[in-house]
């Protein structure tokens, strides 16, 4: 309904003189928050923060405008941006945290056990020995539209037209085609139209320049690999979060507002994380072979009992969404010590970061 009313709202005004504001709504350090609601000019115009803590505003008249952002637990912003012809408006905006967190869950493998189809890629993604490697965090943040673009970043990696415009490489100068693996099976017929690849379709990249560099299993044989191997690793179930980011199925900002449930200011003992019941919170198998660290942090309401309420689970914030579904699996089966309040059990609203650590010469903790 809001959408529909700012739609309207918009078509009423003159058409050249509306503008856009887009931007990020992030926390005190920079993280970006999901969920924040940001408005212009007392909520004529609004719109909700996506999980990297950007908003778009469009419809919006020229001149002066009061850009607002809000969310729980933290302390509403406001500031001035200047809406323009032919120009976006942006803003940078950075909320304070009211918030009592509870302390950081901190997750700390010293080594992984790899399972699965990816397991010989994750093995030697984390060994780094041998290849050069393209990892899915790479391709994302490359954001390239074709394969052949993406791999002539790798030195030695020189990308040529083949016959009827097909894109193929050359690895360290070599005349003839290096032997490509899809997910373990081999394409030795000829050269491979690396096109046809669409790179948001790709899990990871792993390139052995040389005739025997390549890991043992995939040497097809001698004369086959003499230019270089190729392996290349498609996403799938195994490794994309198999749900979308959690949000609130009820408002928690009104729930909190009724004094139906307290915040960490308001109760005599906080709700605690109960680990004596077995709590377990998996590093993401593909990131910890990249070694790359994360940290979520997670909102919900914990009841009198020390369940986590139905419809409560959302997140604040994540660095990436494989964390996010490793914190959301990890919750459902958690248990809480519940917060007292005048020497009653009460249910309380949850701030909870989870770190993800990459230190594989340290111990669990």
């Amino acid at each position: 309904m809001l959408a529909v009313a700012a739609l309207l709202w918009a078509r009423s005004l003159p058409a050249q003189r509306l503008g856009t504001v887009t931007g990020i709504v992030s926390d005190s350090s920079g993280l970006p928050l999901l969920g924040a609601e940001v408005t212009v000019d007392s909520a004529d115009v609004r719109t909700i923060t996506d999980v990297d803590g950007a908003f778009r505003l469009g419809g919006i008249p020229f001149g002066t405008r009061t850009l607002r952002a809000r969310r729980l637990g933290f302390a509403p912003a406001r500031m001035t941006v200047e809406v323009a012809q032919g120009v976006e408006a942006s803003a940078t905006v950075r909320l304070k945290s009211v918030a009592i967190p509870l302390p950081t869950v901190v997750v700390r493998p010293a080594r992984m056990n790899y399972t699965g189809r990816l397991a010989g890629y994750y093995e030697r993604l984390e060994r780094k020995t041998g290849g050069y490697f393209i990892t899915r965090d790479q391709i994302d943040k490359e954001s390239t539209r074709l394969l052949g673009q993406l791999l002539q970043h790798v030195p030695g990696v020189t990308a040529v037209r083949g016959r009827g415009g097909i894109t193929g490489i050359r690895l360290r100068g070599r005349t003839c085609w290096p032997l490509v693996w899809i997910d373990g099976t081999p394409m030795p017929s000829g050269e491979v139209d690396l096109d046809s690849f669409s790179p948001t379709s790709i899990h990871g990249i792993e390139l052995y320049l040389g005739s025997t560099t390549a890991p043992a299993k995939y040497i097809y044989t001698r004369d086959v690999s003499s230019c270089g191997t190729i392996l290349i690793w498609s996403r799938g179930p195994d490794t994309d979060p198999i749900t979308s980011t959690p949000t609130p199925a009820v408002d928690l900002e009104t729930i909190v507002s009724q004094a139906s449930v307290f915040n960490a200011d308001q109760v005599d003992t906080k709700a605690t994380l109960d680990t004596s019941k077995g709590f377990r919170l998996d590093f993401p198998p593909s990131l910890y072979a990249a070694g790359v660290p994360g940290l979520v942090i997670a909102e919900f309401v914990v009841d009198s009992e020390g369940h986590i309420e139905d419809g409560t689970l959302g997140i604040v914030s994540s660095t990436a969404p494989l964390f996010t579904e490793a914190v959301r699996l990890a919750l459902e089966n958690a248990a809480y010590v519940p917060a007292t309040k005048d020497g009653h059990r009460v249910r309380q609203f949850v701030q909870q970061p989870f770190e993800f650590s990459v230190n594989r010469q340290g111990k669990d903790r």
